[in-house]
């Protein structure tokens, strides 16, 4: 069986496209999934650039979707031939994520789903949104449901709302074309003046090029009339917490997402606290709400922007051209 594992030190170089060994069949409450697709994540990249450790021999990918090929005994919601998206969290049903939440991601804490096949417990994957792709389901999977978290979870976007999206990565656009459904107005930056027109077609209402406005924060107070957005989808962390907290309306929700622009530095406590601001941490979400953004999906029949496949042996490449910031969407990996 195909696949690929992560040696030390970790680094792109040393992801090894070997063969493995193949699960066997699933026992009582198991299913055996042929992974087709997988797609790339910055949670991946941190795992597979040694910026967080893992096991020497670890098969990397949080996110992976095929087709189950068998069922063991007690299996109730799954039959051989239908496509199935894996968890992040596979043992986050619902409610609020269990302690060991992060020792137990595929790819990181667990082997994950860079290979062709695997066998694990019913509930680690769901079903997938009606008239799906594998390749499209393997979008879904972090950066879909973080998306979704972010929006509808941990806030309440409605029609009417503002919502502040940054740059035109997987998160960044579920949380656009999301937010759209949801009949918000959404405000999208980007040092990309091509990526921004993109970014206008899927439904952006203002756009903001933040290398020819360095004070993005400013200008989206200014496009709010001076109130100030609703929510921000923040994936910076550092580097930009402080614009957003500025771009944000008294009392709105900052979603802390991501470390792109640096895991530490100083804020704002000041402007913090003087706006009453929700800065709220988020890491994916559950099995029950992975259910309600399908749901979601399906209803609005919204579909993900896949902007790059490459196949499994060429994985270290297609972090590369993430690294490169070369993509718009998601990085699909075929297997």
């Amino acid at each position: 069986m195909r696949g690929v594992r992560l040696r030390a030190p970790a680094s792109l170089d040393n992801l090894i496209a070997t063969d493995l060994s193949d699960p066997g069949q699933p026992g009582p409450g198991e299913i055996r999934v042929r992974l087709s697709a997988s797609s790339l994540n910055y949670h991946d990249y941190a795992v597979v650039a040694g910026m967080i450790p893992a096991a020497d021999g670890r098969i990397p990918m949080s996110d992976g979707a095929g087709t189950v090929e068998a069922v063991g005994e007690g299996v109730t919601g799954f039959a051989p031939g239908d496509l199935a998206v894996s968890l992040f969290f596979p043992d986050w049903i619902d409610g609020a994520p269990p302690a060991s939440a992060f020792t137990r991601v595929p790819g990181d804490g667990l082997d994950g789903y860079a290979r062709e096949a695997v066998v694990v417990p019913e509930h680690w994957f769901t079903r997938v949104p009606k008239g799906y792709s594998a390749a499209e389901a393997a979008t879904l999977t972090c950066a879909g449901l973080t998306a979704w978290r972010a929006l509808f979870v941990d806030d309440d976007v409605r029609p009417g709302s503002t919502v502040l999206v940054q740059g035109s990565g997987g998160v960044s656009i579920f949380a656009l074309q999301f937010a759209k459904a949801a009949g918000a107005r959404v405000i999208a930056t980007s040092s990309s003046d091509d990526k921004l027109a993109r970014l206008k077609a899927l439904g952006a209402d203002e756009l903001i090029n933040y290398k020819e406005v360095p004070a993005w924060g400013a200008r989206a107070m200014e496009l709010t009339g001076g109130c100030g957005v609703d929510t921000v989808v923040e994936i910076g962390g550092a580097g930009t917490l402080d614009q957003s907290m500025i771009a944000t309306r008294v009392g709105g929700h900052v979603a802390l997402i991501g470390v792109l622009a640096g895991f530490a530095g100083p804020v704002q406590t000041a402007l913090l606290m003087a706006k009453n601001l929700r800065v709220q941490g988020l890491t994916v979400g559950s099995r029950a709400q992975q259910f309600a953004m399908i749901a979601g999906i399906e209803a609005n029949a919204i579909k993900p922007v896949i902007s790059d496949h490459f196949a499994l042996e060429s994985l270290a490449d297609a972090f590369r051209h993430q690294v490169a910031n070369r993509h718009f969407g998601k990085i699909v990996v075929d297997i």
